[in-house]
């Protein structure tokens, strides 16, 4: 049914499904195809079943973080984020040890 090949890292779109996938690895020996879904799911697919689906290429989706994980500090426990704070703070003293060596 299809004949769009499958490329690492381009996407496409199942159009039954209407689901947004990127093929992430092939092997050729075995004759699969991974790919993952926008929501972070991955599935093998045999690459006789890719030609079988109606696939068509799709343009890489402009907010590709949908399988990620995006982690805000509200997100982080308390001992996280008094490591945040930490790492943090570490940094600006050592910016300002370095301000300090340029003045002399």
């Amino acid at each position: 049914m299809s004949d769009v090949d499958p490329i690492i890292g381009n996407w496409y779109r199942n159009q039954e499904t209407g689901n947004d996938f990127e093929v992430v690895a092939l092997d050729e020996d075995a004759h699969t195809i991974e790919i993952q879904y926008f929501d972070g799911e991955i599935e093998e697919l045999d690459l006789d079943d890719w030609y079988d689906l109606a696939i068509e290429s799709i343009e890489t989706p402009e907010d590709e973080s949908g399988p990620f994980d995006v982690i805000k500090a509200d997100d982080l426990d308390e001992d996280e984020a008094d490591d945040e704070e930490e790492e943090d703070k570490e940094f600006s003293d050592e910016d300002d040890l370095l301000a300090d060596r340029d003045e002399d």
